[in-house]
């Protein structure tokens, strides 16, 4: 067997899967990027894979790891592509899922529509059981009526279930006995119980984030064995790991049997990237923007540290409603995503407004430059008569763009029907897509006590360089950063992941009556079987970490806020530590002391993770000749600036060719094979020494 010193990040977005290529040894790192294949996802991945070790001359063979991210959870559930699932609930609560919180996500629609249910009310069945909520036993599980109706479900077609009893998390006995004459009255059925995916409190979403993982369970199961083989056909002989939405990777077997943590994984690796990148450059505060094709990511860093929630929303009748889509309650890296990508379309509305998003062109047909049969103008169109994107070198001369078609696209559908030139039209699209991810930037930040004007703006994707200068200004940021290979940055968070899962228990306790020995035995088994799952990926037990927090409130509250706990054994000398945590996290979110009431904790949590990787990118330097920034300049093509009234003839460096040290001002277009950088006028630039250009912002933004 060769030297296996490669490690290889891969990421399928809606419009393109990006690939990284890192020799472990010296940091020097190869990238691609190819459309993605939606019929088959997997054929993408292959297919840049093998140009991309095929150009740098690397053998499948010598690859140690490869490290994956895909949208696939979360598009089966909004396309309700899973397997057809049935529910098993506590008699009387079978529609606890639909009934939800009996809340309107808004109030002055008298035409709401409600989220569904991926299990609709005809497979969802009431089971003769009930667990009280200190955990006994009321009334114990009609075994003969779950063979019975498990016998009729397999007959019917039914190819998955899911168990979610009241009070589950409390005592799991009457799950796993579900579970065990499913398996042995018809094995062929999938069961997930919520006892084993999220034993946590919260019946409906519990509930509901157990249906969504047996609901794709088969579907990711046999594209990651597919996938699978295609790497091994190739020559690949190393591990392949999966990117959670918490964070974390991990192996394929895990992977399938809790598949729902899949379901933020792209996102969450582009956020693991820009902290990388920020911890690297000195900026453990940042707002990571990472712009692809068909969606904007958002990301507040905070500390060296991105922002984790415990639960989220998936296929959102109204993008930005909370309360309009499926609940899942599973750890996640906290970000927003919009609706506006490169291939976000544009369209002037019913009241003649200029709109761009949420729907997109994607990569089939995609945009109407791509010549691939698109008919709907959208921001990379507008883009491109912007002045910002080269028709011959997009995709570094990969993909030609069609000029034509595209003014004659946004002057039909756009400009004339607003009265505007084609340039106008496409400044309008550009300048809207830019409100829109500022304004949802601004307000995910402040919502969590941060102020944007003090966090630079770290850009990534496709499309988010050329954005990206925009952002930063409306926000009133300090500084823009684009590293080198910004197109396909996301993957880089792939390999700076840990081997990590988390886990908890809810059990609901005042603070001032705790029972400290029921604490420590919480937490020993959670860490337990932290170890015992890391040892089975192979990971050394000298090697494994926790980290531990708990969930604490005020009594009377309806949410919580999350502190952390010490490790080792806990009594009631850690008692006052924990209040002063609570209190100090309180007043960052509040601004203020809560009342003086009891405090009280109901969840505990465990993150077992295996050691960090070392992931250190360095560029070849290349003596080209280039001493200073000048001798980057390519070329030049009139680019449109607002606050220069219009068209100007700006330079084009070549990223490729910039090196540490090198300075110049805006206006200016810095041009990579898979992205492009717009920097505005009177604004700083300079690459430092990992080779990320920094842009620092004039006073006179915003």
């Amino acid at each position: 067997m060769k030297d296996q010193k490669y490690r290889v990040g891969a990421d399928i977005g809606g419009t393109f899967t990006d690939l990284i290529v890192v020799d472990t040894e010296t940091g020097e790192f190869t990238i691609g990027k190819t459309l993605t294949t939606h019929q088959d996802p997997s054929i993408a991945v292959e297919t840049v894979l093998k140009d991309v070790l095929d150009a740098a001359g690397i053998g499948a063979d010598e690859v140690q790891h490869v490290i994956h991210g895909t949208t696939l959870v979360t598009n089966a559930m909004i396309e309700r592509k899973g397997a057809k699932t049935a529910l098993m609930a506590t008699q009387g609560y079978r529609d606890s899922v639909e009934i939800g919180r009996e809340t309107r996500y808004d109030l002055y629609d008298l035409m709401l529509e409600q989220p569904k249910p991926l299990v609709p009310r005809y497979l969802r069945f009431d089971v003769p059981q009930r667990t009280l909520a200190d955990g006994s036993t009321h009334t114990e599980l009609d075994t003969a009526y779950v063979e019975k109706l498990t016998a009729e479900l397999a007959e019917k077609g039914i190819e998955a279930v899911a168990v979610a009893f009241l009070h589950s998390f409390t005592n799991p006995t009457a799950e796993r006995e579900a579970r065990a004459i499913i398996e042995k009255v018809a094995p062929e059925l999938r069961v997930s119980i919520s006892s084993d995916v999220v034993p946590e409190i919260r019946e409906f979403e519990r509930a509901s984030t157990t249906i969504a993982n047996v609901y794709v369970q088969e579907l990711v199961e046999k594209y990651l064995r597919q996938l699978e083989r295609r790497l091994e056909a190739n020559g690949f002989e190393g591990s392949f790991y999966l990117m959670l939405s918490s964070g974390g990777i991990a192996t394929v077997d895990t992977t399938v049997k809790y598949p729902v943590r899949l379901l933020e994984s792209g996102p969450a690796a582009g956020a693991l990237a820009a902290n990388a990148y920020g911890i690297a450059t000195g900026h453990t505060n940042l707002i990571s923007f990472d712009m692809g094709g068909t969606t904007a990511k958002i990301c507040v860093i905070d500390k060296g540290e991105p922002l984790i929630a415990h639960d989220f929303e998936v296929d959102r009748i109204y993008r930005f409603a909370k309360g309009s889509g499926l609940p899942i309650k599973l750890p996640v890296i906290e970000l927003i995503e919009i609706g506006t990508g490169g291939g976000s379309i544009a369209r002037v509305d019913s009241l003649g407004l200029l709109k761009a998003g949420p729907d997109s062109a994607g990569s089939d047909p995609g945009p109407v430059c791509y010549d691939r049969g698109g008919e709907d103008p959208t921001i990379t169109d507008a883009n491109l008569i912007l002045g910002y994107l080269d028709p011959a070198y997009f995709l570094g001369g990969k993909m030609s763009l069609n000029m034509d078609k595209t003014r004659q696209a946004i002057k039909d559908k756009v400009a004339d029907p607003l009265g505007l030139s084609i340039e106008e039209a496409a400044w309008g699209i550009h300048q809207i897509a830019n409100e829109n991810m500022a304004n949802a930037a601004r307000v995910h930040a402040l919502e969590r006590g941060k102020d944007p004007r003090k966090y630079p703006v770290f850009a990534f994707g496709g499309a988010g360089p050329v954005h990206a200068y925009r952002i930063a200004a409306s926000l009133g940021s300090p500084m823009l950063l684009a590293p080198l290979g910004a197109g396909v940055m996301s993957t880089v968070g792939f390999l700076t992941a840990p081997l990590a899962f988390d886990f908890v228990r809810s059990w609901v306790t005042e603070l001032d009556e705790i029972d400290w020995e029921k604490v420590n035995g919480l937490f020993s088994e959670m860490e337990a079987e932290g170890e015992s799952l890391l040892i089975e990926s192979d990971v050394a037990a000298a090697d494994i970490t926790h980290r531990r927090e708990i969930d604490m409130r005020y009594v009377g509250q309806g949410h919580e806020i999350r502190v952390s706990v010490p490790l080792g054994k806990l009594d009631g000398s850690n008692r006052d530590g924990l209040i002063a945590k609570f209190e100090e996290t309180y007043k960052e979110l509040y601004e203020r002391k809560g009342p003086p009431v009891a405090i009280e904790i109901l969840n505990w949590r465990v993150v077992s993770a295996g050691p960090k990787p070392d992931v250190s990118l360095t560029v070849r330097e290349t003596d080209d000749g280039a001493k200073m920034a000048a001798d980057c300049v390519k070329g030049s093509r009139p680019a449109y600036f607002p606050e220069t009234n219009g068209f100007v003839d700006t330079p084009i460096y070549d990223r490729y060719k910039m090196k540490p040290g090198m300075t110049f001002d805006g206006p200016a277009i810095v041009e990579e094979r898979e992205s492009t950088v717009i920097i505005g006028p009177d604004a700083k630039c300079s690459i430092d020494e990992h080779h990320n250009l920094i842009v620092e912002m004039p006073e006179s933004q915003g």
